[in-house]
């Protein structure tokens, strides 16, 4: 892809998608431009991917085609004031965080602007990333193309309603942190049994990688998947039996609950 990319924040989702964006090859690195108030981030940043680095968001903002506005959903105010009088009218800005619509930025700049709100995760970096998409009406549908070959590069994405973008991160972009508590708890329980540190966790990451792919490639339904692993009078619907009874999917949609609605609250 011959077009500039700029990212103003470098945290740790930023750069896992620049990492991912690198190792994919879709687009040379003198193509990726980041900023950041931290001169210690971009010393890390410049050696480690080998990239543009700017102190200055404005100078950057000129400079990209594709704009990542990478900060926190409070600093966004601040960020779209200090740019808004030099982004060009060709220039798609891409939101990351969570709460941020689409008419909140749109006002913020206070003109018309190209927007693509986005909700990213971490497992960018290892190109397993999973991306939710919705735009506003003056992205023309090459610019969409560009966006999705840019997350498509480092993961998976989907177009959604905007009105389901609140709940996008209960169910992908926060999603990982449950799934880590799971393998450290699947690794507590191994090695409370004595297996070793080490084993019990590359035990059950790939036992969560493994099940992972079954559901993506043999589409089938999950718990058909699930009863496919009981036998009848056997371990594992004794587990699943507990699991029930300590309420381990109530507890998972009631975490979701709360990450929606928090995450609806971080735009106001």
């Amino acid at each position: 892809m011959d077009k500039k990319i700029g990212f103003i924040g470098c945290g740790k989702m930023a750069q896992a998608m620049i990492g991912g964006l690198i190792d994919s090859n879709l687009i040379e690195r003198n193509n990726i431009i980041v900023s950041a108030k931290s001169n210690e981030t971009l010393l890390k940043v410049k050696a480690l991917y080998e990239i543009q680095t700017l102190q200055n968001n404005v100078e950057l903002a000129t400079k990209v085609d594709y704009l990542f506005l990478a900060v926190k959903p409070d600093l966004y105010p601040t960020i779209i004031d200090e740019i808004k009088d030099s982004i060009s009218n060709h220039t798609v800005i891409i939101t990351i965080a969570a709460g941020i619509t689409l008419e909140g930025v749109e006002k913020s700049f206070g003109k018309e602007v190209k927007i693509i709100r986005t909700m990213p995760n971490t497992p960018s970096l290892v190109r397993e990333g999973m991306s939710a998409l919705c735009h506003n009406q003056i992205v023309t549908d090459s610019e969409l193309n560009e966006v999705m070959a840019i997350f498509n590069s480092f993961g998976k994405c989907e177009i959604v309603n905007e009105n389901l973008m609140d709940a996008i991160p209960a169910v992908s972009g926060s999603s990982p942190a449950y799934v880590y508590l799971m393998i450290e708890a699947l690794a507590d329980g191994a090695v409370l049994q004595g297996i070793p540190r080490k084993q019990a966790y590359n035990l059950a990451a790939q036992a969560v990688l493994g099940a992972a792919k079954m559901v993506l490639e043999t589409e089938l339904h999950p718990g058909e998947l699930k009863d496919q692993v009981c036998t009848p009078g056997g371990a594992t619907i004794e587990a699943i039996a507990e699991l029930e009874k300590q309420g381990f999917r109530s507890s998972i949609i009631a975490a979701m609950e709360r990450c929606t609605t928090k995450s609806s609250a971080l735009g106001k």
